[in-house]
């Protein structure tokens, strides 16, 4: 009778343990998901929380391995109300957690593209998943100009967004801004302009209609920091075009991130489509670390075949990237879809 009893304990350990293995495999393939633009993730706590555009909602997932997204818990956490400057086309959100609560920062407009602004929302709960999100407002520097893209970042102290913005009123070239910010839903003081485009990567942005204008892109800014540089790894050209590609701007930590010339851009992209590996328009990214801390992964979206654009063909993926030696960032080129890598170290 004990040889039975203890034959049935190691087929159930073995079922059990089998189904760990296939709920936290030690490798995946991307896409993370079929589809999905804009990635962003936050760690906290022995979690990842997931985020990208929705367009109509504001929706994240939570999950301890980013490999694990498919069958991740998630929720909506937000539906605009209707008939508001903030009800349609909500873009790009990032999900952060700034001195004891979690922000939600988006995009959106009235319908128009022409009023697009950033808003953010706040949420005291330990877990984003629960309690409740609160609408702050709008945030916006004193020009309130046309916005979209918006990163918050600590350096030393202070608080800055980042994010792509128009110079006036009209499209045709979206430029990176630069602000302080007094706390988490309020930028204080003016805006500084770092980077326009300057180079011809990042003008690739015909519209193929000729009663709409050619644009000139930067967008999608991600602060990231290594040793004793600040970078800001940004979209560049037009992501309907395949020629999206990440673009880096480089300053010292010591430097007045406010000053335009505190910033260096990089004459090439940083990464940008791989034909050979099936992988288009690859950009807006963002980044994170592994749980053990101890490895640097970059998220990103890509379309899967050429002439895709930027609809909902474009998927999530994430790759670890390494250091050079002169201490920039060296992402390599965009991973074949199905292609097996390990997932990030665990603690």
């Amino acid at each position: 009778m004990k040889n039975v009893k203890w034959i049935f304990f190691m087929i159930l350990w073995n079922c059990s343990s089998s189904l760990s293995q296939v709920e936290s495999p030690a490798f995946f393939t991307n896409p993370l998901l079929p589809s999905g633009a804009d990635p962003y993730s936050f760690y906290k706590d022995g979690y990842y929380y997931y985020t990208h555009t929705a367009q109509n909602k504001l929706m994240l997932w939570k999950t301890k391995n980013l490999a694990n997204l498919k069958t991740a818990e998630s929720k909506t956490i937000w539906t605009p109300p209707q008939g508001t400057m903030y009800s349609k086309e909500l873009w790009a959100p990032e999900i952060h957690f700034i001195q004891g609560k979690w922000y939600m920062y988006f995009a959106a407009d009235d319908g128009d593209n022409n009023h697009h602004r950033m808003y953010v929302l706040e949420n005291a709960s330990p877990d984003p998943m629960k309690g409740e999100w609160i609408f702050k407002g709008k945030v916006a520097d004193p020009s309130d100009k046309w916005a979209i893209d918006g990163d918050v970042f600590e350096h030393r102290g202070q608080l800055y967004m980042i994010w792509s913005g128009w110079e006036g009123d009209k499209n045709g070239q979206q430029n990176i801004y630069i602000a302080k910010m007094k706390n988490a839903w309020t930028i204080e003081g003016n805006r500084s302009k770092i980077s326009g485009s300057d180079f011809d990567w990042e003008k690739h942005g015909d519209l193929n209609d000729p009663n709409l204008p050619h644009v000139n892109v930067n967008e999608g800014p991600q602060v990231l920091k290594h040793g004793d540089k600040v970078f800001i790894i940004y979209s560049a050209s037009g992501c309907w075009t395949d020629f999206y590609v990440l673009g880096m701007l480089t300053a010292d930590v010591n430097a007045d991130l406010l000053n335009p010339n505190s910033w260096k851009k990089s004459a090439e992209p940083v990464f940008k489509q791989s034909p050979e590996n099936g992988v288009f328009a690859p950009g807006h990214n963002s980044f994170f670390k592994s749980p053990d801390g101890k490895e640097d992964w970059i998220l990103y979206h890509a379309n899967s075949k050429p002439g895709q654009g930027c609809g909902g063909f474009r998927s999530p993926r994430a790759q670890k990237f390494t250091w050079n030696a002169n201490g920039t960032p060296n992402f390599g080129l965009p991973v074949k879809e199905n292609q097996s890598l390990k997932i990030p170290t665990e603690k």
